[in-house]
Formats: C-alpha cells, structure tokens, sequence
C-alpha cells in the first residue's frame, strides 16, 4: 500500500475531525475521497503528507511513519491545496524554476523538468507573463505544474478543479488520466460527482470523520441502490398519492419537495406514475443513479453541504 492509515484520531481541542479511520490506498490507482465539508478529508490530507500529526493512530506512507519520516516521504509526493500557493510577482516558468531548486534540482535536469511541464500544463503560452495577470485556470495549471516538479509517485489533489470553467476542468483530467496511466498513484479529493465517477478506481466516502463506505464508483451504486433515478417534485401528501398502490414501492429519498426514487429501471415507474389520476403534468426526470445519492442514501447530507 502507497497509503495505510490505522485507527487514526485526530482532535483540535474538544472537536473530533478525523475518527479512528482505517484507509489504505494501493499504488496505481486514483483514489478519491468525497463528503460534506468537515467530513474530516482535509485533516486527512495534512496528516499523510506530514503537517498534521495524528493525535493517536498511524499513518504510513511509502511504508515509512509520515510523522517520523516528513522529508523521506514528501521528497516523493506532490501536493495540490485548495488554495494555490504561487509567487503572483514573477512568471511560471520562474515559479517552476524556484520549487524546483526547492527540490535540489539543477542544470540540464531542473531547465528539462520546466519545459516538460509547461507542455504537460499546457502553460507556454503563458510562460513569461506574471501568475498575477494569470486567469484563475492558469493559475491552477501552474499550481498542478508545481506539484508535478519533483516526479511524484504519489500526487495529492485536495478540490483540484473547484470554482475552474469546463474547459479547464476537462484539460485537467486528461492531465490526471495520463499521470494515472504513467504509474503516478493519485489521491484527490472533490465535491463534483462527475470528476470522481469519470477519474476515480476507487472512492471512500467519509462523514463525521471516517469512512463509511468504500469501492469502485458502479459499485458502491450497485450495492446501495438501484441503477436509475427518478426525481419529481412533490410534497409528502402528493408524494404518497402518487405511489400509493404501485405493485412495489421504490426506495427513495426526499431534499425539501424533490423525490429521488431509485429503480432499475425507470420507464416503467415513470408510466405507472403518470397514469395516476394524482399526476398533473409535473416534471419528472429521469437519469442514472450516481454517487451523490449514494451519499444522500448513506447520510442524508449533501456533498456540497456542511455536516
């Protein structure tokens, strides 16, 4: 295992962030972790690449003591924050030219590293001109370009495309996909369903600081509902009106006055509902079921929304 976490607390004061986790994450995967804010994945983080120490628990990374071993194990990591740390002063290519002799590189090597990575990042065009006259996605570039200098076995992306316009978020992936497929273990964390579904192998979904579910994104859906949704509008009275004498009443979950009804197959439930003297014409939809209703399912608390 890249990451082995073993009943791992972590407390600030009288809060509990972190409680008793147990994580492994193997190497060559995407490995995401999803929950509400103060789930407990930030704390997480810090605690795996060392700037937060466990308040009891272990924490191995690389099969070393992150907390004992700090620079043996971050000389092998990259690491994305939620907030880029950047020199808004000077240009990308200077920024990547500073953290590289950050990482003891020099000459050919580190001027090689910085061109590679201007093209991974697709920053050249941008090269030379200050972060501070950057747009919010070549910033981001650049914070990955950083992450990305000292050639990472494993890369740790906290909320990499938060606030980033499709386009860049697109790029981004492709980014993540290739590093991924070049033997680069990554452990990100995100608040967008379609990033995990479309990056992840495999996801751990955290709430009240520890995990409570774990698998393969088809899988987890497959385990704990059904492979299609069916939202409506309605109120519990109209609700219980609409379902009222169906052969077999479908698992469901309800956000204020949506419905969420799970099935395997939603042709069916949709017709059935509609020929309801109760249906009005409402809207339904219909789609895939997805983590986000696992989620729902699991906690009853949406991704974006605090514990």
């Amino acid at each position: 295992m890249i990451v082995h976490l073993s009943g791992v607390t972590k407390r600030f004061g009288e809060r509990v962030a972190v409680d008793d986790l147990t994580l492994n994450v193997p190497a060559g995967v995407c490995f995401g972790l999803l929950g509400p804010n103060g789930a407990g994945k930030t704390t997480t983080l810090r605690m795996i690449y060392g700037v937060t120490l466990p308040t009891s628990g272990e924490v191995r990374v690389f099969g070393m003591d992150a907390a004992r071993h700090v620079r043996a194990v971050r000389r092998r990591l990259g690491v994305t924050l939620q907030q880029n740390v950047l020199i808004e002063t000077i240009s990308p290519r200077a920024n990547l030219t500073v953290f590289g002799r950050y990482h003891l590189m020099d000459g050919a090597d580190l001027a090689r590293r910085v061109e590679q990575l201007l093209d991974f990042l697709e920053l050249r065009s941008h090269a030379d001109v200050p972060v501070n006259k950057l747009s919010g996605g070549y910033q981001r570039r650049l914070a990955v370009a950083l992450s990305l200098m000292n050639r990472p076995e494993l890369l740790i992306l906290d909320e990499p495309t938060t606030g980033l316009d499709p386009a860049v978020r697109l790029a981004l992936w492709s980014r993540v996909r290739e590093l991924r497929r070049g033997g680069t273990t990554v452990l990100l964390t995100t608040h967008y369903m379609d990033e995990a579904q479309r990056l992840c192998d495999v996801v751990a979904i955290m709430s009240a600081g520890d995990v409570i579910a774990q698998g393969a994104p088809e899988a987890l859906i497959e385990r704990y509902l059904a492979r299609e949704t069916v939202e409506l509008d309605a109120t519990p009275e109209e609700e219980h009106a609409l379902l009222r004498g169906l052969e077999e009443s479908p698992p469901r979950y309800r956000a204020g006055n949506r419905t969420m009804l799970y099935t395997d197959e939603a042709g069916p439930l949709l017709e059935r509902i509609r020929k309801r003297p109760e249906f009005d014409d409402r809207a339904m939809v219909a789609r895939p079921t997805n983590l986000e209703d696992v989620f729902l399912a699991l906690t009853g608390t949406r991704l974006e929304d605090d514990p």
